[in-house]
């Protein structure tokens, strides 16, 4: 099976444990991975403005990549990347004037006919392999491992871009259940971290994170899965101003959950990332014989 992939320019850095994890994960579940040529930022955020064209340029650009090497498919598993182009896509669906106008803006480029598929890589995983097929294919499971699901803002936000219940995702925790590992519901699973307030507001977010997080721990949680790069950065290396913020705070590991994954099929240890990680999973995984 081969996947056209959108990595998007976070993986490409601060968050490689993320995409080194995924493709390490997929390559044993036997799917190829095949990286978009010539892809560009997606434009990090979905603009709110109804007559601001211009900001879809770029994720519409990369759904045309997606064509140039044959593909109806786009998958990336980055939440905020998938959320920026996902609704670009259904705007340009949706709307053919404002399609038209963009293909003649884009001038050198062919024109996109608004015939992508955009999804998530949890989406692949519980449409086209199945969470029963993937836990027939866990060698290593993750026994003893009591984790709780963040979906932050931009997998259940807005509605039409959901792809699980707005209110109550199950997703991940089906996927950590098939995992081996035991899912954690708690209440802020779908709260906001705060996002982009970490530049000039980091306070907000280390409430935020002591929010988030204690609220994971008072539900039994040892490690918080998540699936966006700033939300990860955000619960993760926020927590040492939150900790002068809220001195009673316990700190926990933020891990992707590609690295779940790749722990559980035994993927080579470089591809968990751990170096990367401000509050290292490592110790507790060792607590529970996983590392």
């Amino acid at each position: 099976m081969k996947l056209s992939y959108y990595p998007g320019c976070t993986v490409k850095n601060q968050a490689r444990n993320f995409e080194d994890s995924t493709l390490s994960a997929m390559a044993r579940l036997g799917v190829e991975i095949e990286e978009l040529d010539r892809w560009n930022c997606c434009g990090t955020v979905y603009s709110l403005a109804s007559d601001d064209v211009m900001r879809g340029l770029a994720p519409v650009r990369n759904l045309i990549r997606a064509k140039e090497m044959g593909s109806d498919d786009f998958m990336t598993g980055c939440a905020m990347c998938y959320n920026t182009v996902k609704r670009a896509n259904l705007r340009v669906q949706d709307e053919p004037e404002t399609l038209q106008v963009m293909n003649e803006f884009m001038d050198t480029e062919p024109d996109y006919e608004g015939d992508v598929d955009v999804t998530h890589l949890l989406e692949f995983l519980r449409d086209k392999i199945g969470f029963e097929g993937l836990s027939e294919k866990v060698s290593k499971p993750l026994s003893g491992l009591k984790v709780a699901s963040y979906y932050g803002c931009l997998l259940v936000r807005p509605k039409e871009v959901a792809f699980d219940d707005v209110e109550r995702p199950r997703i991940m925790e089906d996927l950590i259940a098939a995992l081996g590992a035991e899912p954690v519901n708690f209440p802020l699973k779908t709260e906001c971290c705060a996002a982009y307030q970490t530049v000039d507001k980091p306070e907000i977010v280390a409430d935020q994170t002591f929010k988030i997080l204690t609220s994971a721990r008072n539900q039994g949680a040892e490690v918080i899965a998540v699936s966006c790069p700033l939300c990860a950065y955000n619960l993760d290396h926020r927590q040492e101003l939150a900790l002068q913020r809220h001195p009673e705070m316990h700190t926990m590991p933020i891990v992707y959950f590609t690295q779940l994954m790749a722990l559980a099929l035994e993927c080579e240890e470089t591809a968990l990332g751990s170096d990367l990680h401000h509050i290292d999973p490592n110790p507790l995984l060792a607590e529970k014989g996983l590392v």
